[in-house]
């Protein structure tokens, strides 16, 4: 039996954080400016600590913000405060001033910045005929985001799991990205998953859960960023996994995948 011919690359879909866009300051330093005019300083470094507790402790007690982002988002800066150090009093008085301001603070450029490589990329890709999206493990204020950040509308559609109810690394939710762009294409154009190329930050969700998907991937690690806490990362073997640098890379690699068909 012939072997079936490889398929051209024609859909390329980005994680959203760490990967296109980052906080615009450390979370913790932003966590602690808010904090400061109604719970006082902090210590920086615990600040840190209890973010990440508060965090990853919500992500497995509540996946895809299981009773909604306000009420997910709320759980993990009362925790994040009780963590380190704030006053219990005081905090629950004044929680119902500082959920806002942050959620506010983390819906628009105030809270996160795009990489310099980011929009760029995204239109040269366009120029390249090759559609572009998002899959992301966020909640619906990442729309918010990347439209006061000026990304292009191109880059469509935004798939998230507080939206879908399930998130990476399930081969679900990539799929589910798949099927919106195809519900805009006739059926001789659709695209299959052997065309797609998702770029992500993390190992599991984002590599592993787009190759369960039937998807190609590249596994990003940004110089500068080594210290972020990726998780699943384990002991990454580069000889083992596709590991771009930057998002030239991925323009790159397609071209040269494209190329060689």
């Amino acid at each position: 039996m012939p072997l079936p011919l490889q398929q051209p690359i024609r859909l390329v879909t980005f994680d959203v954080l760490y990967t296109i866009i980052a906080p615009r300051l450390p979370i913790h330093v932003q966590y602690a400016h808010t904090f400061e005019p109604y719970l006082g300083a902090f210590d920086p470094a615990k600040l840190k600590r209890s973010f990440r507790v508060a965090f990853r402790s919500l992500e497995k007690e509540q996946p895809v913000y299981a009773k909604g982002s306000r009420i997910w988002w709320s759980q993990v800066i009362r925790r994040t405060a009780l963590g380190a150090g704030a006053d219990k009093k005081i905090l629950d008085s004044s929680l119902h001033l500082i959920v806002p301001r942050l959620l506010d603070r983390f819906s628009s450029r105030e809270g996160y910045r795009a990489f310099d490589d980011a929009i760029t990329v995204v239109r040269s890709l366009r120029a390249l005929s090759i559609r572009t999206a998002v899959i992301s493990n966020a909640d619906s204020r990442i729309r918010s985001v990347l439209q006061d950040l000026e990304f292009p509308a191109s880059l469509r559609p935004i798939v998230l799991s507080e939206e879908e109810g399930v998130e990476k690394p399930s081969p679900e939710i990539f799929l589910r990205a798949l099927s919106a762009i195809n519900s805009r294409l006739k059926q001789e154009d659709y695209i299959s998953p052997e065309q797609c190329l998702h770029v992500g930050d993390e190992l599991d969700a984002d590599y592993n859960g787009a190759h369960a998907a039937g998807m190609k991937a590249l596994l990003l690690r940004r110089v500068g960023h080594e210290d972020k806490a990726h998780k699943g990362s384990g002991h990454l073997k580069r000889d083992d996994v596709a590991v771009v640098e930057d998002l030239y890379a991925v323009t790159e690699w397609v071209v040269a995948y494209n190329s060689a068909i």
